[in-house]
């Protein structure tokens, strides 16, 4: 599903993707997505950066599931003796 975004640009680079879309015969988002793509990919490789390491890495723990899904356990408990009195 597309999200829409809204940004101030300069008119020079408005311009120029208009005209990059007139002469591939493409969207300006197609341009706006292909740039950002290519960009990110040559950033990634540059710094040796890897997204996916970085946004879904909430899986690699130092405690186990076990020992996780316990602490959450007795936090909730916890909290529901703090209002039973």
């Amino acid at each position: 599903m597309d999200k829409i975004m809204s940004t101030r640009m300069d008119e020079a680079v408005i311009q120029h993707i208009g005209i990059l879309a007139k002469k591939l015969g493409t969207s300006k988002k197609a341009i706006l997505e292909n740039a950002v793509r290519q960009y990110a990919e040559k950033i990634e490789a540059e710094l040796k950066f890897d997204i996916l390491t970085h946004t879904l890495g909430s899986w690699q723990r130092d405690e186990s599931a076990t020992e996780t899904v316990r602490s959450v356990k007795d936090t909730m408990r916890q909290s529901q003796e703090r209002y039973k009195r």
